[in-house]
């Protein structure tokens, strides 16, 4: 249906456009319905003569966010995760305390903040998951494969933490904690009660949190894990039933809050996106009041310039930042293409990056007095009992938990802040692999619930690899491979791709049409040179650092890292497979079938006529 604007004065009911770039250029009426608070637009600009497109994308109906609350709590529920609690306070204590926020900082500014800004503004101009969005750019549709099949991986054993968190809110149901005592059917011979454990029993250089013998260390491994059932990644056994049970949870939670799209998942985050605060806040008041706490605190911010020179903590700095933020697994791209086509994406770039950021400081306030606590009650350094990742959420925190008056309370609430920390970050990658796929494949949009279900059945089933016996080593494999180098790779190429190919100043103008303004010269700086510089240095930094597979004192097989090398290929070489198959399905010659690779779609007329920009020197020096 194709009504034209009609004078201002005559559309009472329609609210003025905005001045956008658009004047003299013929537009259809924007046709607005509302369905459970969930606007639907239907636009298009109808093209005139030099005109972009103007909001893409538009041309079927897409629903928005009901609210702009709900976009900005699903975008800092996806990049609030756990890591933020298990990873970035030990490695703020190891690497100098407060001098470790330097670089931090700096690489925030640098490179996270303007990658992040980048994938809000390529999501919503575009209106597009991750595969669909590179009509920008047609050559380059492979990375979007690329991290929408990452995302999926990291769905299959993220899910699993999920489940052991939710494994341990049930077992903490009871008015003694089961890992606070030894003599329990999984508790070994050689279980030792934390209260015979000292600084002069550890000796050899062995640390308290590296101590496997203690009740909550034999509970994590071999009460939920089973993990001395097992010889190796080659002897996994059998999925446990218990866990099969949790993640049969995690997988209909997940699928229930995604079957509708963000008018579901956008009412989810207002609960697993303000939980983790609430409890991060309540564990902090709780950890400051115990003895050693202080000590715990004051070791966290302890502040060792001499660490800067260390090549390592910049190296660690630059891959958190990455990491924590979230960006290149097609999530903001995906949220963002949700927004309204004048949303200020710069603004909320800025605000929740910074949140994740201070998150990522705070909850180290929360972690070290508790640790703290623990260092002063057996006599040893903080060192002993400081450490990250699962060792630390599922071991020494819980241990410390559990000698606290109502500790059933506060192992529950613990618990409660875990599960929901990593709901909403599984719910923005599989939402990502959704959007992606559906916006790529018509009859998968058509058939989004089916395809939803059938999505989180295929991690559940991927999953049960990692709640066996040796299943911990095959999320150790999947961690490690599945989303190291090749998600550094995925955004790499990405930021080549909207910097270099489309074009620094061709992008900035996108965001005047959607927000009036352009981006500072600053940003175009970033997004042109730092940015891919930035990339380009972890890439080769985590290559160089990187060492073989191991899980504690088991050393993975060599065909193990063969196996983990082969799924991280399965991911990147989409990139280099797509390039080829999309230059040789083209009709052309050898310059037409490039012109037509790397201009936009709406573009394509112009190759016909001989005038591709990027055969021009101009394109690539501008900013």
């Amino acid at each position: 249906m194709n009504i034209q604007v009609m004078p201002e004065n005559k559309l009472s009911s329609v609210a003025p456009l905005k001045q956008c770039n658009l004047e003299k250029k013929e537009v259809e009426l924007i046709l607005v319905k509302d369905q459970n608070g969930v606007q639907y637009t239907n636009s298009a600009i109808i093209p005139t003569p030099g005109h972009r497109g103007g909001f893409p994308g538009s041309e079927d109906a897409r629903e928005t966010w009901g609210k702009k609350i709900d976009f900005l709590l699903s975008v800092i529920g996806f990049a609030v995760d756990l890591a933020n609690v298990w990873r970035f306070p030990y490695l703020c204590y190891k690497n100098g305390g407060g001098a470790f926020l330097i670089p931090y900082i700096l690489f925030l500014v640098i490179a996270g903040m303007p990658l992040f800004y980048m994938e809000l503004a390529l999501g919503q101009y575009n209106r597009e998951g991750a595969a669909t969005v590179w009509k920008i750019c047609p050559i380059f549709k492979g990375v979007g494969y690329t991290v929408i099949i990452i995302a999926l991986y990291v769905g299959f054993y993220y899910n699993v933490i999920i489940a052991w968190s939710l494994y341990y809110l049930f077992s903490s149901m009871t008015s003694e904690l089961p890992w606070l005592k030894c003599g329990n059917s999984w508790n070994s011979p050689n279980c030792t009660h934390p209260k015979a454990i000292n600084g002069t029993t550890l000796g050899n250089g062995t640390t308290y949190a590296k101590y496997k013998i203690t009740p909550a260390a034999e509970y994590y491994e071999r009460g939920v894990l089973h993990l001395h059932e097992s010889r190796g990644i080659h002897d996994l056994g059998m999925p446990r039933w218990e866990l099969t049970l949790c993640l049969v949870v995690v997988v209909f939670i997940l699928y229930f809050s995604l079957w509708k799209g963000v008018k579901s998942s956008g009412k989810v985050v207002y609960i697993t996106a303000t939980m983790p605060y609430v409890v991060l806040f309540v564990l902090l008041i709780r950890g400051i009041t115990l003895p050693g706490a202080m000590d715990g605190i004051r070791a966290y911010l302890h502040i060792d310039f001499q660490r800067l020179n260390n090549l390592e903590v910049w190296i660690d700095a630059a891959t958190q930042i990455f990491y924590s933020l979230g960006a290149g697994f097609g999530v903001l791209i995906a949220f963002a293409s949700y927004n309204k086509f004048d949303n200020n994406c710069y603004r909320d770039a800025l605000l929740t990056s910074s949140v994740n950021c201070v998150t990522s400081f705070f909850s180290g306030f929360a972690i070290f007095s508790v640790l703290g606590y623990m260092a002063y009650k057996h006599g040893v350094r903080i060192e002993d009992v400081a450490t990250e990742g699962a060792g630390l959420v599922f071991i020494i925190y819980p241990e410390a938990i559990s000698t606290l008056p109502g500790s059933t309370f506060w192992a529950i609430v613990f618990f409660i802040m875990l599960l929901t920390l990593g709901i909403d970050s599984a719910m923005g990658g599989m939402e990502a692999v959704i959007t992606g796929l559906t916006d790529d494949f018509k009859i998968l949009k058509r058939n989004r619930k089916i395809f939803t279900f059938a999505t989180a059945l295929l991690t559940f089933l991927f999953a049960l690899l990692c709640i066996t016996n040796g299943g911990i080593y095959v999320l150790t494999l999947l961690d490690k491979y599945a989303a190291g180098t090749a998600i550094l790779f995925g955004v790499l190429i990405e930021a080549i791709g909207v910097s270099w190919f489309y074009g620094v100043d061709r992008f900035s103008e996108d965001i005047q049409q959607m927000m009036g303004f352009k981006p500072g010269l600053y940003w175009r700086l970033c997004w042109k040179f730092v940015s891919p510089v930035f990339l380009l240095f972890v890439v080769v930094a985590s290559t160089l650092t990187s060492s073989s597979l191991k899980y504690d004192d088991y050393n993975f097989p060599y065909w193990a890292n063969v196996v983990g090398w082969g799924v991280a290929m399965s991911s990147m070489l989409f990139v280099p497979f797509y390039a080829m198959y999309k230059f040789f399905s083209i009709q052309g010659t050898f310059k037409e079938r490039i012109g037509y690779c790397i201009t936009p779609e709406y573009e394509h007329h112009l190759v016909a006529e001989g005038k591709v920009r990027q055969f021009k020197l101009s394109h690539w020096l501008a900013i």
